[in-house]
């Protein structure tokens, strides 16, 4: 049993997979020290898991925080059951009202979206890379999905600055790695996105938009949906609505940056940029894992859990398990079975916004690649690139290119 593993440890910010390789082999269901939180690392485990919903729930009730000295605790999240579960955080039948909701009209809207997504990449382009390079994570990566998740819900376009900033500022808490003085900044971004969320709400009551916050006021009006679930399901949406296409997006271009031969085949085989995508979800999973809330006594992979307990499936372990995948830590274009990959989640949970994620990836990094001929990082990798010190989203803060 491997029972050093540190969770917080600096050198997982960079490169975890080796660590969570040995953790994985020795100790898969890993309880971290000073806490009743487990880490799930294997395939079949994580797997077993998602099969059993009404053990393993999905309602976040507590948050693994770094403490001060480096050790790991647990921050409640749920005032005690408290606070309402939405969409992702919450169990059937509530879930499966609120993502059929949202997937009705990211479903319905999804080819309209094409041509805003292309309009958005160009004018980002324009803006920020036409002159022979910018930071990437900061102009495209981060930028690009919030401006689709505010024109999917119907929020103005000139707000896009202040939900990026909210949303990144609210989500920071689920990373683990908050300074004590950043917590009451991450607290406060998620009571200022729902003042700012209700008060849009309030209006679209009154004058439903051909928008997914206008679908959320008609179902308020004929007894639905509440107007506080409503709000808490539009705060979860651009919270972390941008992350998954903000990983991928950089995750993407970091690997052609530091491979001149892959860029090279995908602009003379650009059918190959889908399989490419779907191997830099695998290899880099944007959520690097999800919480569920062990809600009745149970054992899974030789180890008891007791009820109230708390597990986090790491996707990102998961997904590079080699019992599931054979070279797990390459990159395969011609990978078999290349879509099966936890990226985004598994079941009745799979994240509604897969598909304009991929919309939004495969236009960007089609961009990058056919109006260009080299692609490079911007001087020594470790200046160059950084990763967000985070638990739970593998997302860069800063990937300067060198285009040319």
């Amino acid at each position: 049993m491997l029972h050093t593993f540190d969770v917080f440890d600096p050198a997982l910010v960079d490169d975890p997979y080796p660590a969570l390789a040995r953790l994985r082999a020795s100790d898969p269901v890993h309880r971290v020290a000073g806490t009743d939180v487990h880490l799930v690392t294997s395939w079949d485990l994580v797997q077993e898991v998602l099969a059993e919903p009404e053990t393993y729930s999905s309602k976040l009730r507590s948050v693994l925080l770094r403490r001060a000295d480096g050790s790991a605790t647990t921050l409640p999240t749920d005032g005690g059951g408290a606070v309402e579960q939405v969409l992702a955080t919450a169990d059937d039948p509530s879930h499966k009202m609120h993502r059929g909701v949202v997937l009705a009209t990211i479903g319905r809207r999804i080819r309209s979206l094409e041509s805003s997504v292309s309009g958005q990449v160009d004018h980002l382009w324009s803006r920020h890379f036409a002159d022979g390079g910018g930071d990437w994570a900061r102009h495209m990566a981060d930028r690009l999905p919030l401006v689709l998740v505010a024109e999917l819900i119907g929020l103005a376009p000139d707000d896009v600055p202040d939900l990026l900033r909210w949303a990144y500022d609210s989500t920071e808490m689920l990373g683990g790695w908050v300074d004590g003085d950043r917590l009451g900044t991450t607290v406060q971004a998620s009571l200022d996105l729902h003042a700012y969320l209700a008060e849009r709400f309030d209006a679209a009551l009154d004058r439903p938009g051909d928008d997914l916050m206008g679908e959320l006021a008609l179902a308020c009006q004929i007894d639905d949906l509440d107007v506080d679930t409503a709000v808490l399901i539009l705060l979860q949406l651009v919270g972390a609505g941008g992350e998954s296409t903000a990983g991928l997006v950089g995750t993407a271009a970091r690997r052609l940056a530091t491979d001149s031969c892959l860029q090279n085949l995908l602009r003379r085989q650009p059918d190959l940029i889908d399989p490419f995508l779907d191997e830099c979800l695998r290899l880099e999973s944007p959520f690097r894992g999800h919480y569920r809330h062990v809600a009745a006594r149970t054992t899974l992979g030789g180890v008891e859990l007791p009820a109230g307990s708390t597990l986090l499936l790491l996707w990102g372990a998961a997904n590079r398990d080699p019992a599931r995948f054979e070279e797990p830590d390459t990159l395969d274009l011609g990978r078999t079975g290349i879509r099966q990959h936890l990226a985004f989640g598994r079941g009745i949970h799979f994240c509604v916004g897969s598909a304009l994620a991929r919309l939004e990836a495969t236009v960007a990094i089609h961009a990058l690649l056919s109006r260009t001929t080299s692609i490079r990082l911007d001087g020594d990798e470790a200046d160059a690139a950084a990763w967000a010190p985070s638990i739970f989203v593998r997302r860069h803060t800063r990937l300067r290119l060198a285009l040319s």
